[in-house]
This record gives C-alpha cells, structure tokens and sequence, in this order.
C-alpha cells in the first residue's frame, strides 16, 4: 500500500481551474463552425447561446457502482477538462461506511478509500492508475461540453459520430462519439487503460451510454449514464459497473 505523501492533492478545491479575474468568452454558434458537423450539432445543443464557454465544472451525483455486488453511492467531481479531476464518494460495505477518492491531478493517478474512515480498502498510486485515470479524465470532457476548445476534433466514417482528442500529461487520449438528429450525445467509447478482469492491466474497449440529458446554467450534458468495460461486445452487460444521475451541476 502506498503512503499519502503531504503533496498529493485531493481535495476539491485543490484541483487547477481558470485564473481568478480571467475574462471568460461567451458560447456563439459560430465558435463551432470548423468542427465536423456531428460536432457541431452536438455542441450547439448542449451550449446555449451567450453561456459562458467554461473549464471547470462542479458536479454532485448519486447511482450504483459495482464492488463485488450493486452499491449505493453519492459523489462530488471536479472535473478540469484536459487536465484534472477528483471524485469523492460515499458507499457501504456490510453496512459501514466506506469513503474515499479517485483523482488525477499534476499528471498523478490515484485511487484511496476506507472503511469507517479507518480501515484500508483500497489504495494505488502508480503508472498504471494515472494512464487508466487520464483515459477516464479524456472520456468525461462529455461532461463539460463548453471546454471543447481543449481537444481538437476529427470526422468519423458514421455520419452521426465524430472524435474528440486529449493530449493529458504528454499522451494523447481518443474518445468516440456518437449523436442523435437532435444533437443529443448517446454514446461515447474508447480504448482505455484498465484492468477490468484482474489479469493485468492492458488496453480495453470502454464505453458510456447515455440514457437521459440534464440542463444546468446554459449546459445540457448527459444527466444519467451508464459505464462498461468490453463495450461492443458480447460482454458488455457483464463489463458495466457505474450508473450515474447527476443532480446539480456548477461552472467556472
């Protein structure tokens, strides 16, 4: 188990954002006019127009998450497009509580949670951790649509998809997705670091389907979502492991 070292940066509000005082440009139709066009339609859906073209978004959530059986969870994220997050999470195990955190921050990966705030239940910070957080990290810039000026975005064969790109700490992150006629976002998929089957950790297909949207202050991003390992295949009702509803949402 690896020791919490006084620098490592957990907390919420420890996470890098925007500069105090930054002026913050404002959502036009137009800002997206070079994107492919399921780009476009997908971020002149989720944007209204003159919403502040934030980089930082505050989430609170509640679902399930799987840790041997179906878990109840609540959570706080903070998420930094491109360069950090931290998701901090309550469940039970046999009835106590069990807290802790997944984060990715300065380029480390982390993973710390414990039973009854004493117990540890699980702890890992390593190479293999940060290269499967900045896969998640990449994947989750779906949640905060007004930083889509951090990644770049490329046409994709289905005319109803599009990918997006995450240079995070020196690698670069692929992350498919897939759109309704609406713009609606259904889906978006990877190859993601992980080591879903315990036997090593290696590339795996990932994938988010995105069953409801939810509006916050200009933002319509997915509100309920589901996350599984093997996704496209045969296995991947086997492979989900994280059912999502996000109940409020901030922006800076």
């Amino acid at each position: 188990m690896s020791r919490h070292t006084p620098t490592a940066r957990t907390r919420l509000d420890d996470v890098p954002g925007p500069r105090l005082g930054e002026p913050v440009p404002r959502f036009t139709t137009a800002d997206v006019d070079g994107l492919p066009e399921p780009a476009r339609r997908w971020l002149r859906h989720a944007i209204a127009e003159g919403t502040p073209l934030h980089r930082t978004a505050a989430l609170t959530m509640h679902g399930e998450i799987r840790i041997g059986s179906w878990r109840r969870f609540t959570a706080r994220q903070l998420i930094v497009p491109g360069s950090a997050f931290v998701w901090q999470a309550r469940t039970s195990i046999l009835g106590l509580p069990v807290r802790g955190f997944d984060r990715f921050v300065d380029g480390v990966g982390e993973m710390r949670w414990r039973l009854a705030g004493v117990v540890p239940v699980m702890s890992a910070r390593d190479a293999d951790v940060a290269r499967s957080a900045a896969g998640r990290l990449a994947g989750e810039g779906a949640l905060v649509p007004t930083a889509f000026g951090v990644a770049t975005w490329s046409p994709d064969a289905d005319p109803d998809a599009f990918e997006g790109r995450w240079r995070i700490a020196g690698d670069e992150h692929a992350v498919r997705f897939e759109v309704g006629p609406d713009g609606r976002l259904l889906r978006v998929s990877m190859d993601r670091w992980g080591d879903p089957d315990g036997h090593g950790h290696a590339l795996h297909h990932f994938g988010v389907t995105v069953d409801a949207e939810a509006t916050f202050h200009g933002v319509t991003m997915p509100g309920r979502f589901r996350a599984s390992w093997r996704a496209g295949t045969d296995r991947e009702d086997e492979g989900e492991f994280f059912r999502a509803t996000i109940t409020d949402a901030s922006f800076a």
